[in-house]
């Protein structure tokens, strides 16, 4: 019973008395809420409203200059009821497409599904996409043919990008597609064919961007691809190249007088010759539908408002964002949408509970603190939306501001309760002092004693009469009481909680090891009294020592084993002449490699390479020379490849090259080449410049085989076709 209300007596203690070592509690405090908070973005739990709260972003940027490069072109309800027929015949398409290639746009973007003739009129319009060059239809991809539609019929496939929407799961658009793979063939969207279509009369067209080469670079952006984890999202689908849309906002005046994001002219107007010449000019024109009955209509970021119902925007103006988007990012520097990585975003949100924390605890005042949390709050949005708005970074809003609250409720909390336990522990300090089992005293500030429990007084081994009043340096030794003097006084100097291990020395002449933690107290008159409590550690202390030197042994021991080990392994798998891999490490790279491309879907190329011509060197000169150009050989094999290939010996004057993720063979015959190109070179052996070709033969995965032995076999009879066909050459099996 005694020995828990000493354990209770000694947390409450602490307890208390962490409240002076405040820096430490905020940044307890700071972190747990942070980690909480990350762990509900990591589930999604904050996803939907990070995501509405972007979409809020969107709605309050300001509007941009009216967009002059794309006029859309759109088949209204009106025009539908007149012609009575959908699709539109394809006379009136034809006659469509004349009329504005007349005006010399530079681009025309079709976006109407043409997959079938629409009699009458179908040659006709044939006829009329040989004419225009510049002329974009779309398609639908799908790995699912069933839901494929096919492009345009008329039009060739660099003619032809894809039309395929990336969703959220709030069913909204908010990321666009560049490039999409279907069965290994690379496929553009529609809104990338038209833009590149326009950048080409800019001189510009598309590279990989320097920095990293997997990303698109066109003029003065860098399209970043997006993760499956950037910005509020979590475990999105990443297929493909896609981009976070940073959604344009230009102003227009449509044709009806209507407020339009984009010039809109309508179908009619364009074949009754209706149309300024300016508004086709020069410009990427866009055909499609704004008709409610066709329900070509989808959800974006403006969609969004904070009363009322979303508005969706037809498919054919979020093709014209995805364009003008590309467009001016490419011409002008327009910033795309950006986001931090993992660790900075971590760290954002720690450093805004660390301020609610601060917040809170320092002021500790109701109403200033409401205050100071509302401008906080208020700095976090401001700072954020202005990032998203001058440079397209997309900033973590909602966690932060959930962090900072939450930690700022969690401090409001604990100050309430440590005020009031702050009363009560005085009360109870005076109760239970003496029925504490473990060594304890108090000292004030002028490190006398005031207090001390029996097992304080049996521990020393002096009656609690003469200890009472009296200081370190009246009992002990001068070096353990300058040690304790030393740690009293950090103590009262920091006001901070401190553990430390001293010497203690008994009436007995007996030296103990102890832990002492000592810690500040407060009365209600504000006078400050020192509480330490000592626990014996002699014993654990000679059982660490004992730890550490088995420990010492331990590791010197598995030290030599791993030496040991390594080198064994190492003979296990390496050709002992040139170092290379030998004929084992081949078979289990082999295999692994196979299965690592078949899992991600990738070619594996299989070399065997055999010297022509090396027997009549060990003739000649001697193995010990052939020992000395087999291992020139090696090395110019090794500097041949790429850092992802393996080179192997199987022995005598035969190796072997495993080609890891080769995107296409003519990778492969390229580094036979090289290969063959590096043997060629001449060897210095004994003053004589000796030269030496290879025969090499190629295997692919999986165009020639899935199983590594076939490959092994197909590629070593190509290996001797090369040897029979003339040597220094490389063969396909």
């Amino acid at each position: 019973m005694n020995q828990q209300l000493g354990k209770h007596f000694v947390k409450l203690i602490f307890k208390l008395k962490q409240s002076l070592g405040r820096g430490h509690r905020e940044l307890i405090t700071a972190a747990s809420v942070a980690a909480c908070i990350l762990l509900l973005h990591s589930i999604g739990l904050l996803q939907s409203l990070e995501l509405a709260a972007l979409d809020q972003f969107f709605r309050l940027r300001p509007n941009e200059p009216p967009e002059q490069r794309i006029t859309i072109v759109v088949i209204d309800e009106a025009y539908l009821k007149e012609v009575r027929l959908w699709p539109i015949p394809d006379t009136k398409i034809a006659e469509l497409l004349q009329k504005l290639n007349a005006h010399k746009p530079r681009a025309i973007g079709l976006d109407i599904y043409r997959n079938f003739p629409v009699e009458p009129g179908n040659q006709e319009l044939r006829s009329t996409y040989k004419l225009i060059p510049n002329l974009i239809g779309i398609e639908l991809l799908a790995n699912d043919k069933n839901v494929n539609v096919s492009p345009p019929l008329g039009l060739n496939q660099d003619q032809v990008g894809f039309n395929n929407v990336v969703y959220d799961l709030d069913g909204k658009v908010r990321r666009s597609l560049l490039y999409w793979h279907v069965k290994n063939q690379v496929h553009e969207s529609f809104a990338l064919k038209l833009a590149l279509l326009y950048l080409k009369s800019e001189n510009i067209t598309p590279t990989k961007a320097k920095n990293n080469p997997d990303y698109l670079q066109l003029g003065k952006a860098v399209f970043t691809r997006f993760q499956t984890n950037d910005g509020a999202y979590v475990g999105a689908d990443a297929g493909g190249y896609q981009l976070l849309t940073n959604f344009p906002k230009p102003t227009c005046q449509s044709s009806s007088g209507e407020f339009c994001n984009f010039r809109q002219v309508s179908i009619k107007d364009v074949l009754t010759d209706n149309v300024e010449e300016e508004f086709i000019k020069d410009r990427i024109i866009l055909i499609g539908s704004t008709a409610p009955s066709l329900r070509d209509f989808v959800f974006i970021p403006y969609s969004s408002s904070l009363m009322g119902t979303a508005k969706p925007v037809p498919g054919i103006q979020l093709q014209a964002y995805f364009i003008s988007e590309l467009i001016s990012a490419a011409l002008q520097g327009r910033p795309l949408i950006k986001v931090w990585p993992d660790l900075w975003e971590n760290l954002w949100i720690f450093i805004w509970s660390y301020l609610g924390t601060v917040t809170t605890w320092r002021i500790q005042d109701a109403t200033k603190s409401l205050f100071s949390i509302l401008v906080s709050c208020l700095v976090l949005t401001l700072s954020t939306y202005l990032a998203f708005l001058y440079s397209g970074w997309w900033i973590p809003l909602i966690p932060s501001l959930f962090s900072f609250g939450s930690s700022a409720i969690w401090i409001t909390t604990y100050i309430a309760h440590i005020q009031e336990e702050w009363k009560r522990s005085k009360e109870f300090l005076h109760h239970v002092i003496n029925t504490i089992p473990d060594p304890i005293f108090v000292k004030n500030e002028q490190h006398q004693w005031i207090v001390l429990n029996e097992a304080y007084c049996r521990f020393i081994g002096y009656p609690n009469k003469l200890l009472i009043g009296k200081s370190d340096y009246d009992f002990f030794p001068k070096h353990e009481a300058d040690v304790f003097r030393q740690q009293d006084d950090l103590v009262f100097r920091t006001q901070k909680c401190q553990e430390h291990e001293e010497e203690f020395t008994n009436a007995d002449g007996q030296t103990h090891q102890i832990a002492t933690k000592r810690s500040l107290h407060k009365d209600s008159a504000g006078n400050l009294f020192l509480v330490g409590v000592i626990r014996d550690i002699t014993q654990r202390k000679l059982m660490e020592e004992q730890l550490k030197r088995t420990a010492a042994e331990l590791l010197s021991s598995n030290k030599e084993l791993k030496l040991k080990e390594d080198h064994l392994r190492h003979l296990a798998y390496h050709d002992p002449l040139t170092g290379l891999s030998n004929r084992k490490f081949f078979a289990e790279q082999l295999c692994e490699s196979l299965h690592w491309a078949q899992h991600n879907n990738l070619l594996l190329g299989l070399l065997f390479i055999d010297l022509d011509g090396f027997k009549q060197i060990n003739d000649t000169l001697g193995h010990e020379a052939g020992d000395h150009f087999l291992i020139t050989i090696a090395r110019r094999l090794s500097k041949s490849l790429r850092t992802s290939d393996t080179v192997c010996r199987l022995g005598g004057d035969e190796f072997t090259v495993i080609l890891r993720a080769i995107p296409n063979v003519e990778i492969a015959a390229k580094i036979a080449a090289n290969i063959l190109t590096s043997i060629s070179k001449p060897v210095v052996l004994d003053g004589y410049a000796i030269r030496v070709s290879a025969s090499i033969g190629i295997s692919v995965y999986p165009y020639n085989s899935q199983d590594s032995e076939t490959l092994m076999k197909q590629a070593d009879a190509a290996m001797y076709r090369a040897k029979h066909l003339g040597k220094n050459r490389y063969e396909f099996a």
